[in-house]
């Protein structure tokens, strides 16, 4: 396939959701104003509602939101985890960004009404999901802000389809976000990252696995099949770092 055949190959199909949380952003009381945020990207909060809230089976869960079950699983995973550390550190939590399109028939979508004739989404042709991490020499480079290489993968059908190495070009924390927005980046894994560029990734729409080491390669099988480890509470406040300092689960996340 040609250079051009490729680049445009396969419009991306988003996440459909029914409507948008009413309540977007939770705040323990007593909470500390340093605490980080938790941020939950729109679809994995879709997940929540669908299965938790109006019992509906991953397989359901999937067919509504016009993607593959496995898909569904990670993003509910991701989302439990999430709740989780909230609830039990104590951080506050906001529901913003992802990839997703607010479906134009929300009466069409009721439970009732989806269990006998499903969403009026139908599931034509496959979903491209484009996904980066932060790379040095086949590992998951442990500072968002100091990387000098993305990993990007495109993934179809829960597979990796593509995967190819693209440079920074030497740019820092402030502009690391609109590369990938230009790329089209939805998901990002990364070891440490700032709660600037947190801040920055949530309002691109890009859903972050911070806190994660090891093999590129194998974070993104692990995050296809629903068991990626990573820390929804990741954090670094310190830009000025020397030579071996690390900003993942074992350096300055808090």
């Amino acid at each position: 396939m040609s250079k051009k055949e490729d680049t445009m190959a396969r419009p991306v199909k988003k996440k459909k959701i029914c409507s948008l949380p009413a309540f977007a952003e939770f705040i323990p009381q007593n909470c500390n104003k340093n605490m980080p945020i938790i941020y939950m990207p729109v679809e994995e909060y879709e997940t929540i509602r669908l299965m938790d809230y109006n019992g509906l089976t991953q397989q359901e869960c999937a067919e509504q939101m016009n993607v593959a079950r496995t898909t569904v699983q990670a993003l509910y995973v991701a989302a439990r985890k999430r709740m989780a550390v909230c609830l039990v550190e104590g951080k506050p939590l906001k529901i913003v960004g992802g990839d997703y399109e607010v479906c134009g028939e929300n009466h069409l979508c009721s439970i009732t009404r989806r269990r006998k004739n499903h969403c009026p989404y139908e599931q034509k042709g496959s979903r491209i999901m484009k996904l980066a991490v932060t790379y040095d020499n086949g590992e998951i480079f442990q500072h968002f802000g100091r990387t000098s290489e993305f990993k990007v993968y495109d993934i179809e059908d829960n597979q990796v389809v593509k995967a190819e190495v693209i440079s920074t070009n030497g740019q820092g924390h402030g502009a690391l976000a609109g590369i990938l927005q230009s790329q089209n980046i939805d998901t990002l894994i990364c070891g440490g990252i700032g709660g600037g560029a947190q801040n920055a990734l949530a309002a691109a729409g890009i859903a972050l696995y911070g806190g994660v080491s090891g093999s590129a390669d194998a974070a993104v099988e692990a995050l296809l099949a629903g068991n990626l480890a990573y820390n929804p509470a990741v954090h670094c406040n310190h830009h000025g770092h020397g030579e071996g300092h690390t900003c993942g689960d074992h350096g300055c996340h808090q």
